[in-house]
C-alpha cells in the first residue's frame, strides 16, 4: 500500500511540473547557449599563467590575440578585421626616459628609477639652482628660473580611492605643479613624504614603461617642460643654500604593434542586417610588474578576461538565434595603455560608421556581492541615450534583476569609473554607448586577480544581461537614438 505522503509528493511534482516546462521554454534558444561551463573553461585559460598577463606592446598580447581568433573561428564568428582576417592592427607610439638620462645634485650623480624619479616623459636639459621649500604655504619668494625642492604633504588629497599608492604620486604633482611652473619654477623636486616612499616600487613599472598612445595622440607628441623629479627623503639633506640641478633627460620613442580582434554573426533581416550592436571588451592586462609575494604576473581574470570570455558566450548565443540586427564583437588592444584599441576602432571602424547603432561595453563583470552591478551611461551628463539606457534597465527586469549601484555614474564620484573604460572614445564619436560593471575589489591591477576568485554564476547572470539587451537592440525596429545636447563634463 503506497505511503499518504509519497501520493502527496507525487501530485505536488505533478501540479508544479506544468509550471517547470513552461518556465524552460521561456528560455529561448540565445539564452539556453550561455554555458556556465563554457564561461568557466574559457577563462580559466584565457587568464592562466602562460600568456603572462597579457601586456598591450608585447608577444603575449599577439599570441592570446591570435590564440583568441581561433576560439572565435570555432564559435562561428565571421572574420571582420582586415584584409579577409580577425585582426585590426594599430599602432602604438611609445615614449620612454631614456638610460641614458643624467641628475645630480651638485656633484652627486643619482640612479634613474632607485635614487630618483622622474613624473614626466618629457625631455629637459637644465642647470638652475634650488630653493628648498620646508613649508610651501609659508613660502613667499620669487622661484623664477630655479628648481624648486618642496617637502610634500598629503592633507587636501583624497586617498580612499583604488591603488593609493600607485596614483599618489600623480595627486601630488595636480597639487602643487601647476602653481609652481606658473611662477616661472624651471624644475620641481619632491621630497617623498612617507607614503610616497612606501609607494616608491610600486610606481617604478608604469614610469619607466612611459607614455603610450595611437598615432597622432597627444603622447605621441613630446614636448619640453619644466621637469618634474622625486628624491627620497633622506637626499634632501645634501641640498643646501648654494645647491644646483642639473638634469639632462633624454626621451626615447618607439613604434609597437597593437591589434583589435574583430567577428560578427550576421542577422536575419535582409535591411537591419547591414546594422551592428556592438558588444566591447578589451583582452590585455597589464603583464609582469612588482610582485606581490612571490607572484609577480597580473593575469588580469576580472579585468578583463571576464568581459572577454561574456562577449564570445554571447556570439555563441547569437549564431545559435541570430537577431534580426547583426552583432559586431571587438575585444580591443591596449586598453591598458589609455583606451588605444577603442581610440582606434571608433575612428577607423570595419564596418560603415553609421551602421553602428549602439555600443555595450564591459569591464571587470565577476566579482563582489553577486546580487549588486551597475550601469555607467545611465545618468546625465553621462546618459548619451535614453532609448539604450531603457533597453538595459528592461533586460535586467526580464532577466538577472541585479540591484543597480548609480553612484559610480556621478560626475562627484572619486574613481571617475565612467571615464576609465572602453566606451568613452565611442560615447564621444557620437555612437550611442553603455558601459556593464561589477566595480573594482581589492585584487583589482594585483597578481590576485586570479580566475578560481571569479564568481562563475554571477558572471554568466552579467552575461546574460549584455545578450538580453543587445537582443533588444537587434530586434527593435527603431534605432536607440542620442540624446540632444550631450556633453560630458571633462
Amino acid at each position: 500500500m503506497l505511503n499518504k505522503k509519497f501520493i502527496t509528493a507525487l501530485v505536488l511534482a505533478l501540479l508544479c511540473m506544468p509550471v517547470f516546462i513552461s518556465a524552460q521554454k521561456k528560455k529561448s534558444k540565445g539564452l539556453q547557449a550561455i554555458r556556465e561551463t563554457d564561461i568557466k573553461k574559457d577563462l580559466f585559460e584565457m587568464a592562466d599563467d602562460h600568456f603572462a598577463g597579457r601586456e598591450a606592446g608585447t608577444l603575449n598580447e599577439l599570441k592570446v590575440s591570435v590564440w583568441w581568433a581561433n576560439k572565435m573561428k570555432a564559435a562561428g564568428l565571421e572574420p571582420m578585421g582586415d584584409d579577409g582576417t580577425y585582426f585590426q592592427f594599430f599602432s602604438m607610439w611609445r615614449n620612454r626616459i631614456s638610460a641614458s638620462s643624467n641628475i645630480k645634485i651638485n656633484d652627486r650623480t643619482y640612479t634613474l628609477w632607485k635614487d630618483v624619479l622622474v613624473a614626466q616623459t618629457a625631455p629637459a636639459n637644465v642647470t638652475v639652482p634650488i630653493i628648498l621649500f620646508e613649508n610651501i604655504a609659508k613660502e613667499n619668494i620669487d622661484i623664477k628660473g630655479k628648481a624648486v625642492a618642496v617637502r610634500i604633504s598629503k592633507e587636501g588629497i583624497n586617498l580612499n580611492v583604488s591603488l593609493p599608492e600607485r596614483r599618489y604620486l600623480g595627486y601630488v604633482t595636480r597639487k602643487y605643479a601647476a602653481d609652481l611652473i606658473n611662477k616661472g619654477a624651471a624644475a620641481i623636486i619632491f621630497i617623498a613624504d612617507e607614503m610616497a616612499e612606501k609607494s616608491w616600487l610600486q610606481n617604478v613599472p608604469a614610469i619607466s614603461r612611459g607614455l603610450y598612445d595611437i598615432a597622432g595622440g597627444p603622447s605621441e607628441k613630446v614636448m619640453g617642460r619644466a621637469p618634474i623629479i622625486w628624491i627620497h627623503n633622506q637626499e634632501a639633506n645634501f641640498i643646501q643654500a648654494s645647491s644646483t640641478l642639473t638634469a639632462n633627460i633624454m626621451v626615447e620613442h618607439f613604434e609597437y604593434p597593437s591589434v583589435n580582434i574583430v567577428g560578427r554573426i550576421a542577422g536575419t533581416d535582409p535591411l537591419l542586417s547591414k546594422e551592428y550592436v556592438l558588444f566591447s571588451g578589451h583582452q590585455d592586462h597589464d603583464g609582469v610588474r612588482f610582485p606581490y609575494g612571490t607572484d609577480s604576473i597580473y593575469n588580469g581574470a576580472d579585468d578583463n578576461a571576464s568581459v572577454s570570455v561574456a562577449l564570445l558566450a554571447i556570439a555563441r548565443a547569437f549564431r545559435q538565434e541570430p537577431g534580426k540586427r547583426s552583432a559586431l564583437f571587438v575585444w580591443h588592444g591596449a586598453e591598458e595603455r589609455g583606451l588605444l584599441g577603442s581610440k582606434w576602432y571608433s575612428a577607423h571602424p570595419t564596418v560603415p560608421k553609421e551602421s553602428i547603432v549602439a555600443v555595450l561595453n564591459g569591464d571587470m563583470i565577476g566579482r563582489n556581492n553577486p546580487d549588486s552591478a551597475a550601469l555607467l551611461g545611465a545618468q546625465p551628463p553621462h546618459r548619451n541615450s535614453i532609448d539604450l539606457v531603457n533597453m538595459a534597465m528592461a533586460a535586467n527586469e526580464e532577466g538577472p534583476r541585479f540591484k543597480l549601484d548609480s553612484l559610480w555614474d556621478k560626475v562627484n564620484h572619486v574613481e571617475g569609473w565612467y571615464f576609465r573604460s572602453d566606451h568613452l572614445p565611442y560615447a564621444r564619436a557620437g555612437y550611442p554607448a553603455i558601459f556593464y560593471t561589477t566595480l573594482l575589489h581589492p585584487d583589482y591591477h594585483t597578481p590576485k586577480d586570479e580566475a578560481d576568485r571569479i564568481d562563475i554564476k554571477k558572471l554568466t547572470r552579467m552575461t546574460e544581461w549584455m545578450y538580453r539587451t543587445g537582443w533588444k537592440v537587434a530586434n527593435q525596429t527603431e534605432r536607440p537614438k542620442l540624446d540632444p545636447n550631450f556633453k560630458l563634463e571633462r
